[in-house]
C-alpha cells in the first residue's frame, strides 16, 4: 500500500546548467583481433574530452553491451565524476545507442561521436562560432574532409548559389586533413587537388567548410524534437544517414570548422596519440555559449525536394559541376579532374 504523498509529485524540474552534450557510443565486446587496442583508444578518446571540454558540458557514454572490463571502466569514471552519464544496454547497435542519450534531457548542443576519437584544444570554442556565425547552421563537423560539399549540402549551396561568400579556398590545414585519410587505411593515391583546396562559406572574416562528416559532429539539440525510437541496423545502412539529413528537413546546413579540430585513431595505438594528448594539456577551457540562434521550423516538402532532390540531381550532372567548380574559384585545371 501506498502511505503519504510524494514530495516530489508535480515538482517541476530545475533548469538544466549544461551548455552542451557529448555522446558516446561504445562496443568493445573483448580485446582480440580488431579490438585488441581498443580499451586505450576508448581511454585516450575520454581523457582528450575530460581536458578540452568546458565544466558545463554532460559526457554521456552509452555501453553498448560491452565487456565487464569495460563496464567496470565506465562505472568508476562516473563514480570519479568524470562522466555525468553512464547507460548500460545489450547490443542496440550504434544509432538505437544514441537515441538512448539523446533522451532525457534538453541541452542546446549535442555531439555525437565515435569512441575513437581524439579530441583537440579549442573544439568547442570553435564549434560554437560556427554556430553564431552561420545561425543556419544544424550540424558542425571538426575534421574538414575530401568534398564535403557533395554529401547533403544541396540546400547550402542553392541557397548560396550566387554569393560570393560561397568560394573554393586553399585547405587551412593539409597536413590534418592528409592524416585523416592515412587513420582510414588510404594510400596516399588519391587526387592530391582534394588536399589543397575546399569549399568554404565565409561570414565577414570567418570561414566555415560546407558539409561535414559524421563520425564526430555537433548538432543544435532542436533536431530532435521529433526522432524515432529504433533503427534495424547495427551500423550502417540507412542509420547513421537518419542523422545526417536532419538539418535538411528545418532547412539548415551541414558545415565543418575550417581548422581540424580532432583526429580519428581508427583500432590501432600509435605514438602520436600521446603526443597529442600531452599538447592538449590545459588548465581550464572557457565556457562558449550559442547567441542569437533562431528556432529553426520544418520547411515543406515542396521546398525539401526543390533544394535536395531536384537541385542535387542537377548538381550530379557532370557538366554543370564543373562550371560550378569553376565558377566558385577553381582554376580550370584543377575543375576539370576535382
Amino acid at each position: 500500500m501506498r502511505v503519504g504523498f510524494n514530495p516530489h509529485k508535480d515538482k517541476p524540474l530545475e533548469q538544466s546548467s549544461y551548455l552542451h552534450q557529448v555522446i558516446i557510443p561504445v562496443f568493445i565486446p573483448h580485446f582480440e583481433g580488431y579490438y585488441k587496442d581498443a580499451f586505450t583508444i576508448l581511454d585516450y578518446c575520454l581523457h582528450s574530452l575530460f581536458q578540452t571540454v568546458h565544466n558545463q558540458t554532460m559526457i554521456t557514454v552509452v555501453n553498448n553491451g560491452s565487456c565487464t572490463t569495460i563496464v567496470d571502466y565506465l562505472n568508476q569514471l562516473f563514480e570519479e565524476q568524470k562522466i555525468q552519464e553512464v547507460i548500460h544496454t545489450e547490443n542496440l547497435g550504434k544509432i538505437n545507442a544514441v537515441f538512448k542519450g539523446l533522451s532525457g534531457n534538453n541541452i542546446p548542443l549535442v555531439t555525437i561521436t565515435d569512441s575513437d576519437v581524439l579530441f583537440l584544444n579549442d573544439w568547442q570554442k570553435e564549434t560554437v562560432a560556427v554556430f553564431n556565425n552561420f545561425p543556419k547552421a544544424g550540424v558542425v563537423g571538426l575534421v574538414p574532409q575530401i568534398r564535403n560539399f557533395a554529401y547533403l549540402s544541396n540546400n547550402l549551396i542553392f541557397d548560396k548559389l550566387f554569393s560570393k561568400n560561397l568560394q573554393f579556398t586553399e585547405v587551412k590545414n593539409p597536413e590534418a586533413f592528409k592524416k585523416f585519410y592515412y587513420s582510414i587505411g588510404w594510400s596516399e593515391d588519391y587526387n592530391l587537388d582534394y588536399s589543397r583546396w575546399t569549399l568554404s562559406i565565409d561570414n565577414k572574416d570567418f570561414r566555415a567548410v560546407v558539409g561535414s562528416g559524421h563520425f564526430v559532429a555537433t548538432y543544435k539539440k532542436e533536431l530532435f524534437d521529433e526522432i524515432k525510437t529504433f533503427m534495424g541496423y547495427k551500423m550502417g545502412a540507412d542509420s547513421e544517414r537518419y542523422l545526417d539529413e536532419s538539418p535538411l528537413h528545418k532547412g539548415l546546413w551541414r558545415l565543418t570548422t575550417n581548422d581540424n579540430y580532432a583526429y580519428h585513431m581508427g583500432n590501432v595505438v600509435e605514438d602520436w596519440m600521446i603526443e597529442s594528448l600531452q599538447e592538449n594539456a590545459v588548465d581550464s577551457v572557457e565556457v562558449s555559449m550559442l547567441k542569437n540562434q533562431p528556432k529553426a521550423k520544418k520547411i515543406s516538402r515542396f521546398s525539401f525536394f526543390i533544394k535536395n532532390k531536384l537541385f542535387a540531381k542537377i548538381f550530379d550532372n557532370t557538366t554543370f559541376r564543373k562550371y560550378f567548380y569553376h565558377f566558385k574559384g577553381l582554376p580550370k585545371t584543377v575543375a576539370k579532374n576535382y
